[in-house]
């Protein structure tokens, strides 16, 4: 008997570490104990490690080496950013209290926002989306008015959902032309785009290694030369007092090794990442009630992200099925999982709550192959038809257990 074949098709919460990156970490941890604040020689030979790896992250980014600050991943980028650069702006001048936000931006980013609000008294702007997530420069622009109470913008990329690409450039563009600093979630973007720090115009940009094959546990936000944040957390000072802990050197050096092999690949990758996704797309929308979800492939949309909803049925529901058969996918954000409320990113793209709960979120990354695709499209109308058909049972079973009331209808 054969075993079944598994298909994983969910690199946008996390991919797999790639060889590159396995050796520079299992390499630089060979080498021996070291604290890169130490003096001694151990010490000196990790420093060179997390220096060597800023560089090239730098160099891979378009960004200064000064400009890397190593972080333990994507969400406590979005967290110094925000909140670092919230209490900056305010202590600066007390006017600047409002934070402009994207509907459809990710968790890391909205629960830190709502806590400034909660605590640190910051009011929020929404800049709302079109039906494929994209947000529009002209309204940001209106949003925004003169700027003068504002403390930041922060835009995403690319949607960790949908896949939608963002006009991060044009919008620094609107947010600077008032004096106000922009900050990207580029966690999905980050090695699956081409991302050029310095030219988007951005003022942070965060990222996160495990999206791109590094290890998880490590990431990085890039502050533009300049930019002031207050740290979060007190301790020895490392990174320029912005980030003070204790640097892990394999992390970063397995991380630099990720994305270096990342970028080199990107000419190839993105294009037949981009045909495995409209392969699956095609076979994924003959299925009666799918509806594909996002921009258009193109440009505009990752290459990687095949999104779509299901009529009738419950994303959940689906995921479970779908796993039965052999096809690891998700609802949407990972770090949501097993929330039953309906998609944010969705709604805010102009779903009902009902057309939202039957979402699926197919990522493919670097190992990700025609089989597994053809896997998932083989499965999916199955599933379907199953989540389907327990849905009516369980609506049916539902409507016989309802009371019949005196006098009613």
């Amino acid at each position: 008997m054969t075993a079944q074949h598994r298909a994983y098709l969910d690199h946008a919460s996390t991919t797999a570490l790639r060889p590159e990156a396995l050796q520079a970490y299992v390499a630089e941890t060979a080498r021996g104990a070291g604290n890169p604040s130490s003096l001694h020689s151990a010490g000196r030979r990790a420093r060179v490690a997390v220096e060597e790896s800023r560089e090239a992250l730098a160099d891979l980014l378009g960004a200064r080496p000064g400009e890397v600050v190593w972080t333990s991943g994507g969400t406590e980028s979005d967290n110094l950013a925000l909140t670092g650069l919230y209490r900056a702006r305010r202590d600066a001048d007390p006017r600047r209290r409002r934070i402009v936000l994207a509907a459809t931006e990710h968790h890391a980013v909205l629960d830190c926002v709502e806590w400034l609000q909660a605590r640190e008294d910051a009011v929020v702007s929404w800049v709302g989306v079109d039906a494929t997530g994209r947000v529009d420069p002209a309204e940001l622009a209106a949003v925004l008015a003169d700027g003068t109470d504002v403390a930041l913008v922060s835009l995403m990329w690319a949607n960790n959902e949908v896949g939608t690409v963002q006009p991060v450039a044009a919008a620094a563009e609107r947010a600077h032309a008032v004096g106000v600093p922009l900050h990207t979630d580029a966690v999905q973007a980050v090695g699956h785009l081409p991302v050029d720090f310095t030219a988007s115009g951005a003022d942070l940009l965060s990222l996160s290694a495990h999206k791109f094959g590094g290890p998880v546990g490590t990431g990085a936000l890039l502050v533009r030369r300049g930019t002031t944040l207050v740290p979060l957390q007190q301790g020895g000072g490392q990174e320029l007092g912005v980030r003070s802990g204790t640097l892990d050197a394999p992390g970063v050096r397995a991380t630099a090794a990720a994305l270096r092999a990342a970028v080199a690949a990107l000419p190839g990758e993105a294009p037949r990442l981009a045909a495995l996704r409209d392969r699956l797309l095609a076979g994924v929308s003959q299925v009666p009630g799918a509806v594909v979800r996002g921009a258009e492939p193109g440009p505009g949309r990752l290459p990687g992200n095949a999104h779509v909803t299901v009529e009738g049925c419950e994303g959940d529901s689906l995921t479970y099925l779908l796993d039965a058969a052999g096809v690891e996918c998700s609802t949407g954000s990972a770090c949501q999982a097993g929330v039953p409320q309906p998609s944010h990113v969705l709604l805010a793209m102009g779903l009902t709550p009902v057309q939202a709960a039957g979402a699926l979120r197919f990522s493919l990354g670097w190992t990700s192959t025609e089989a597994d695709v053809d896997a998932a499209v083989a499965a999916l109308a199955p599933a379907v038809e199953r989540a389907r058909r327990a849905s009516g049972s369980r609506a049916g079973r539902a409507h016989r257990r309802r009371p019949v009331l005196a006098g009613g209808s």
